[in-house]
């Protein structure tokens, strides 16, 4: 099986001139085309829960089940070169920087181990929540929650019942506090990259944020106060640390502002300098951005200690995860995306009928929430992108004019990629690294039903204030 994905991707691209990925029409293509993405989608939220432990050991050949029954038949039907097209498109312009950006900041992340005798009280775990949250913002979502992911799994492993904990960071700092600057989430990046203002988000989504955050770590300060009361008789602490804090694998720490410094760079250097590959423009500042970051991976495995490795019981299990299922999520979803950038000629014109009023002009409550639902199903940063480009895609225009819209989009891709363990790649990684380490993490619907008790009212008082 493993070979299979391999023998198609010869096939398409042995002698085989290349079509470009803008050639496929999404008013062209029938819904029917999203139903690989939505089997896709519907194999992580129930095989998991059906038969565990057949999806813990094929999870990958599943995956690749799914995106050859999209590629094959698309293939047949629109032939080898816009396949093929469609298929570099998909893995340069989205899944390499995507999966790089996030390899690097998982290696660095954790090659830094905070030593100390942590105790997972409920003011502790609140507290290292909104440190998270501020940190997300600087460090991306993804580098904040592989930092602290560890110590507060060893604060909290005397706990008869602490996965509520690691919902709430989900929701805190893999999410919530990564919408401040475009280095916190991915949907920002993209934005940042398409033009909008480095400092535009802090500017505007600040009181959203604060709100949204601020109200998050209330909830959990008494959801957790409610389990800790019930535990009863402490348990034996299975990881006792040392009594002084330290941090160990400094060197990290130096990494995480050269992965920084890179981004920055991709985004604000403009040489001019574009290659084209099958049609796929891939510019010199993101080919230098990517081998930095494979440069940073290589150094940080080089100069952490082992035992730092060791203490944080690191590994690649949840990166492979993460990279396996995204690689199937960016194929099956290229239709899907065309399809909604077709805007009322496709399949999805419901969509886009829903976000503009009778006047032509967009609302900003429906792109919230349109934006936001799609992005806790389809993965952020690719939802943001439609959404953007769907109200009109000029940055200069939707940082001033069509301010709302912008926030509102901004806002709905970030929060509400919380709603699922697929709406954002830091939620399957902080779910895999639990469960690694024994926590027994709700279900797909499980944490849907969190999601929605918690998040959704929230929501709605947002799109009162904000977004009307």
């Amino acid at each position: 099986m493993n070979a299979l994905p391999r023998l198609v991707a010869l096939a398409l691209f042995a002698w085989t001139p290349l079509a470009h990925a803008a050639d496929l029409d999404g008013a062209s293509l029938s819904a029917a085309w999203a139903i690989p993405f939505a089997g896709l989608l519907l194999s992580i939220a129930l095989l998991p829960l059906l038969v565990p432990a057949l999806w813990h050991h094929h999870f990958g050949k599943i995956t690749a089940v799914w995106a050859l029954a999209f590629l094959l038949p698309f293939a047949q039907r629109f032939g080898l070169p816009l396949t093929g097209a469609t298929l570099v498109h998909a893995a340069l312009a989205e899944y390499l920087p995507f999966i790089i950006l996030l390899c690097a900041l998982f290696t660095v992340a954790g090659g830094i181990h905070l030593r100390g005798n942590f105790h997972g009280s409920p003011g502790f775990n609140t507290g290292l929540m909104a440190v998270g949250a501020v940190l997300a913002s600087f460090m991306g979502t993804t580098g904040a929650s592989m930092l602290l992911v560890r110590p507060l799994i060893r604060a909290n492993d005397h706990r008869r019942r602490n996965a509520h904990v690691f919902v709430f960071f989900i929701f805190i700092v893999a999410n919530a506090g990564g919408s401040l600057t475009p280095l916190g989430d991915p949907p920002l990046f993209l934005g940042f990259l398409q033009g909008v203002s480095f400092f535009w988000t802090v500017r505007t989504l600040l009181p959203e944020t604060l709100f949204i955050v601020g109200a998050l770590l209330a909830v959990f300060w008494l959801v957790d106060r409610h389990f800790d009361a019930q535990e009863g008789a402490p348990r034996r602490d299975p990881t006792p640390d040392a009594p002084r804090f330290a941090i160990e694998g400094r060197a990290n720490l130096a990494l995480l502002g050269v992965i920084v410094a890179l981004v920055l760079m991709s985004g604000t250097w403009k040489p001019g300098v574009v290659f084209d590959v099958a049609g796929t423009p891939v510019g010199l500042p993101q080919l230098l951005r990517d081998a930095g970051l494979l440069a940073v991976i290589a150094a940080s495995l080089k100069l952490t200690p082992r035992r730092v490795h060791e203490d944080n019981q690191f590994g690649w299990a949840p990166m492979a995860e993460v990279a396996k299922l995204f690689a199937g999520i960016f194929v099956t979803i290229a239709p899907v995306l065309a399809m909604l950038k077709a805007g009322s000629a496709g399949a999805f014109a419901p969509v886009v009928a829903a976000v503009t009023g009778a006047d032509g002009q967009p609302i900003p409550a429906m792109y919230f929430w349109a934006t936001g639902v799609l992005s806790a199903f389809l993965d952020n940063a690719p939802t943001y992108l439609v959404f953007f480009n769907l109200a009109g895609g000029d940055a200069q225009v939707l940082m001033t004019r069509l301010a709302p819209v912008l926030a509102a989009i901004s806002a709905g891709s970030v929060f509400m990629g919380a709603m699922s363990y697929i709406g954002n790649a830091p939620n399957l990684m902080v779910k895999a690294i639990a469960e690694d380490r024994g926590v027994k993490m709700p279900s797909f619907f499980g944490y849907m039903g969190w999601s929605c008790a918690i998040l959704l009212p929230l929501f709605a008082l947002m799109t009162l204030i904000w977004f009307r």
